[in-house]
């Protein structure tokens, strides 16, 4: 089993499979609106515009898990996403990501990589490698830009002028 066996539905609608991102980093975020480190929204806008064209795709997952700090629906969601930090990387439909009720990505991580893998707060970062494997994870303080993330992404993506 891999990333790429499961699925979200979109915050628009419709079926965002992780498997069409096949062959490409990306990094799953488990997001909130209301939360101290709501402002990484920003930080992950800009990773996605500086690393996108070389194949990285962020994903965004919205979830009232912690703190009940997403309240809102899709549409509220996106709306406050869009809006307050011009984000245009995928965002998922809102998404229960811990306990036995998590969506069946968290409960993979899990039981892949044992309870400590699992999120403990929002803006948890799982980065997938491109074979659908986990690549890496940090926990919600480390920030977006932070150099590690950059040399873990910058490792799996195809140097730049390549392709």
């Amino acid at each position: 089993m891999s990333a790429y066996d499961h699925s979200f539905g979109g915050i628009s609608g419709g079926d965002l499979p992780l498997s069409s991102f096949a062959g490409r980093p990306v990094l799953v975020v488990n997001t909130a609106s209301e939360c101290e480190y709501t402002p990484q929204y920003a930080d992950l806008q800009s990773l996605w515009q500086r690393y996108r064209a070389r194949g990285l795709v962020v994903l965004g997952v919205p979830s009232n898990d912690f703190g009940a700090q997403e309240p809102g629906g899709e549409a509220q969601i996106l709306a406050f996403c869009e809006r307050d930090y011009r984000v245009d990387f995928p965002l998922t439909a809102k998404q229960t990501v811990m306990g036995g009720q998590a969506h069946s990505f968290y409960r993979w991580i899990v039981e892949e990589f044992g309870e400590a893998a699992a999120p403990r707060w929002n803006f948890h970062k799982y980065l997938v490698a491109p074979d659908g494997g986990l690549a890496a994870l940090w926990p919600s303080e480390i920030s977006p830009l932070d150099n590690d993330i950059c040399a873990a992404i910058e490792a799996l993506l195809p140097a730049e002028g390549a392709g």
